[in-house]
């Protein structure tokens, strides 16, 4: 029986170019990656084609399990995955979107794999955890030119070699990071697991381990405390005797969202670790790790947001209400105008951060400037994610808020970066302590957000306030926040003054420091070039 004909819906987005993104490619060359263009454009147009979309899509639908135990009751403590799963990691690892900057040499290396993992991002976040995580061990792992030189070409290879074997005789390494605590969380100076040394140079460690990501990894940076403090130890999975490290795995964590992705507690009943860098250096070490993935965590969050602001237009622009394409009502361009501000804002500041990264081993400032940056950036863009993706689903209505259409998962993966490798409080506070310790962060700050004077008054205005408020040490704490929010809107609109679109600078300077703007996304005044700001979320 015939009851309705189907008319007014979307097309289907799939496939389309994710890589069709003017901030992201004009970043890549405007910070010396523009030889990578042609890889970010088919790993662009990967991404968001249907095969890529369904391997995400499946692995989300069908997380991994936990097999403690084999069937005669032997310990596995193995996990199993989506097949698919395997699939996303085989071309983030193929494209070099791990360790593979480490070891190339062309200037913007780090810069073209920011590009990468943003456009891959795209099909799945989940499985950008362990790659994000075998990107920023390299660092720290060199506290030990031993270790280093034994597994950094491994963990820079382009080959996913999957399975439980002693690290170094496979072809590619995943490497992890286990840090927290059940009585500490962020404190890690509280925590408990100890570090016994042995007359042959490694440590027995034991204790646990609250929240440890990706536990298949072939190894993994831990703390622990050992008799000089607390300290940084390597522990594989596998020892070189091809015995199993007694890693355990007590059970995964149920998590908000990153479903694809297996996150653990874990037990050491004396496992076998190495030590990396001196005794009761941990913190000073494996910080090494945790900035390069407080970098990913900007790239996660500018990756959803610029996800959001896709899908959003995209539904806008074919959808019909009250007599005009959706995209045409006043109120709906505000709305979307407005949620393209703040995926361009974030995109732009996450490649100069990608760009100073490139150049912090050779040039002081630029390595100043990334220590203040990431930890203000890492605060503001992943704080701004969650409500930058609900204004995107509600763009779409109820068919939204429904599981088919995505944005519920995008929505459950908004708030994960701006928990992890810090929470805001964390971050902000990180910020000062940058700030208190090494004077020259602020320096290099303020040198790089004073070359955009000039352009904009409003800019100009919040860089003189920013400057008076670091005067004033006054109850700093109680405003971190303020404080460390208003760095990174500065840094931001700085940077798309100088460099981008003239529309979308308009905007955000009118808006996040002239005060022309409202609470909620949607709010630009009149007299804003919405249509130039639109157009730049067109990807189909």
């Amino acid at each position: 029986m015939h009851t309705h004909d189907v008319f007014n819906q979307v097309p289907d987005i799939v496939p389309f170019d994710n890589s069709r993104n003017p901030a992201l490619l004009e970043g890549l060359h405007r910070e010396g990656a523009g030889w990578a263009e042609d890889e970010v454009r088919a790993l662009g147009a990967l991404a968001g084609g249907a095969r890529a979309q369904e391997w995400g899509r499946l692995a989300n639908d069908y997380p991994p399990v936990l097999r403690t135990h084999d069937r005669y009751g032997h310990r596995v403590d193995e996990v199993e995955f989506h097949p698919h799963w395997h699939d996303l990691m085989r071309v983030a690892v193929e494209h070099g979107l791990h360790g593979t900057p480490w070891q190339d040499d062309r200037a913007g290396a780090h810069v073209a794999r920011a590009a990468k993992f943003y456009t891959w991002g795209l099909a799945d976040a989940g499985h950008m955890c362990p790659i994000s995580m075998t990107y920023a061990v390299i660092p720290a792992l060199r506290h030990n030119p031993e270790l280093a030189a034994k597994y950094e070409p491994l963990l820079a290879s382009r080959v996913y070699d999957y399975g439980l074997r002693e690290p170094s005789g496979k072809a590619g390494l995943i490497a992890g990071m286990s840090m927290t605590e059940k009585q500490g969380g962020s404190d890690v100076r509280a925590n408990t697991t100890t570090a016994t040394p042995q007359s042959d140079g490694t440590y027995r460690i034991v204790g646990h381990k609250w929240f440890t990501s990706a536990p298949m990894s072939d190894m993994f940076l831990t703390l622990a405390q050992a008799p000089g403090g607390l300290s940084c130890f390597l522990l594989p999975r596998v020892l070189p005797d091809g015995s199993r490290n007694p890693l355990r795995l007590q059970r995964l964590k149920d998590k908000l969202g990153n479903k694809s992705n297996a996150s653990s507690e874990i037990e050491y009943e004396n496992a076998t670790g190495w030590l990396v860098g001196a005794e009761g250096a941990g913190v000073k070490t494996i910080i090494e790790m945790v900035n390069m993935t407080r970098l990913d965590c900007v790239i996660g969050s500018a990756t959803g947001m610029r996800a959001g602001v896709v899908h959003a237009v995209h539904h806008a622009r074919h959808r019909d209400a009250f007599g005009k394409k959706l995209i045409d009502q006043p109120a709906m361009r505000n709305v979307l105008a407005d949620l393209v501000v703040e995926s361009e804002a974030a995109t732009t500041v996450m490649m100069r951060l990608a760009g100073a990264t490139d150049r912090a081993a050779t040039d002081p400032a630029e390595a100043a400037l990334r220590r203040i940056s990431l930890a203000v950036t890492k605060y503001w863009v992943c704080k701004r994610a969650p409500a930058h993706a609900a204004e995107a689903l509600e763009c779409l209505g109820g068919n939204g808020y429904v599981e088919d259409s995505g944005m519920p998962r995008l929505y459950r993966e908004a708030p994960l970066m701006s928990i992890w490798e810090g929470s805001g409080n964390v971050a902000a506070l990180d910020a000062l302590r940058a700030m208190g310790r090494q004077p020259e962060t602020v320096e290099a700050y303020f040198d790089e957000v004073s070359r955009a004077r000039g352009a904009n008054p409003h800019l100009d205005a919040a860089i003189d306030r920013i400057g008076k408020e670091l005067t004033d040490l006054a109850d700093i704490e109680y405003r971190a926040r303020r404080v460390v929010e208003s760095m990174a809107l500065v840094l931001q609109g700085a940077q798309l003054v100088r460099h981008g679109n003239a529309a979308v600078a308009d905007a955000f300077c009118a808006t996040r420091f002239g005060g022309d703007w409202g609470v909620a996304f949607g709010t630009l005044p009149t007299g804003i070039d919405t249509e130039a700001i639109l157009q730049r979320a067109y990807v189909s």
